[in-house]
């Protein structure tokens, strides 16, 4: 997949050292495969959950939430946040 955009996955993980090495291994494995539905996407990510057209990715052992929009069609992954459980289940994101 085409992830837009690793700056803020680089950001998150300035932010959150202690994740950085599974917000490094979320991109690069993303960036290896080529999702065609959400089936897909859970097979790779059991973790994951779609809310509304988002994407919800738990990160870090559940620490962190990287939300994203995935268009299927076009093979790309539009990184919208990364923020903490904390953050997300105050509706930050929204």
């Amino acid at each position: 997949m085409h992830i837009i955009s690793r700056t803020k996955i680089l950001q998150a993980q300035r932010d959150f050292t202690d994740c950085s090495g599974a917000l490094e291994q979320w991109y690069r494995l993303t960036k290896r495969v080529q999702w065609q539905n959400f089936a897909e996407v859970k097979a790779c990510f059991p973790a994951v959950d779609k809310v509304g057209d988002k994407y919800v990715f738990d990160v870090g052992g559940n620490k962190l939430r990287l939300i994203a929009a995935i268009h299927f069609n076009t093979g790309k992954v539009f990184v919208r946040a990364v923020m903490t459980h904390k953050a997300y289940d105050r509706g930050d994101w929204k």
